[in-house]
């Protein structure tokens, strides 16, 4: 009688320990990304991530970023909808990579007019809190190539559309910048630079454009 109690307690013992192992999960270690959301469009728009939506403070409006979400790694998609709208207009899928940083351009109101870019940001020059870096991106669909200049320093040439160019290092400040299309300046604007930021230089809009579609250029802050 006394050994079948042992053995009885024995593979109790042993379905206990199997047990305990079960409910030991080991949980899978989520590394993230950055992404920052451009709405270079002249909609107000909502964005989701594999169908959860993000921006649940407000809507992005016109020229407006989310500034960088972390967003695991690997394959994620993301959609886009109108503000108060019900219908998903487009998705762009992303394959993200670790350690890397990106920012995804909505250009329009449909796949073929966003687009994304690795940024590469490099504060080396600006932690003193003097100079800044800039690039250019040409978020426009219909201006074709561009030319830029911002003050007398930097200059992007013949820039087209879902194009961005190297961040350079230049001074802070207010700084004179021109859009040249085929030559002729469209915008000549002054635009304020503050010391140890990163900057994105960003076209949007049509030369004919009016209200929200008109053609302007405004800055996005990477850093």
């Amino acid at each position: 009688m006394i050994k079948r109690f042992y053995i009885f307690y024995f593979f109790a013992a042993i379905l206990a320990l199997e047990a305990c192992k079960n409910n030991d999960s080991v949980y899978k270690t989520v590394i993230y990304t950055g992404v920052n959301v451009v709405n270079a469009s002249a909609d107000t728009l909502n964005y989701y991530l594999n169908g959860t939506r993000q921006n649940n403070g407000s809507s992005l409006y016109p020229g407006g970023q989310s500034f960088y979400l972390p967003v695991p790694v690997g394959a994620e998609n993301f959609q886009f909808k109108k503000a108060g709208a019900f219908n998903v207009l487009f998705s762009v899928p992303l394959t993200l990579k670790d350690s890397t940083n990106y920012s995804l351009y909505v250009a329009g109101e449909t796949a073929d007019n966003s687009f994304s870019t690795i940024d590469d940001i490099d504060t080396t020059g600006t932690q003193n809190g003097i100079g800044t870096r800039i690039r250019f991106v040409n978020a426009s669909p219909t201006t074709g190539n561009l030319d830029v200049t911002i003050g007398d320093t930097l200059s992007y040439t013949a820039r087209p559309f879902k194009s961005s160019s190297n961040f350079l290092h230049t001074g802070s400040g207010t700084k004179e910048v021109k859009v040249l299309q085929g030559g002729s300046a469209i915008i000549d604007t002054p635009i304020t630079f503050q010391p140890g930021r990163v900057y994105s230089l960003v076209s949007r809009g049509m030369v004919n454009g009016v209200g929200s579609k008109k053609f302007t250029v405004g800055i996005v802050i990477n850093f």
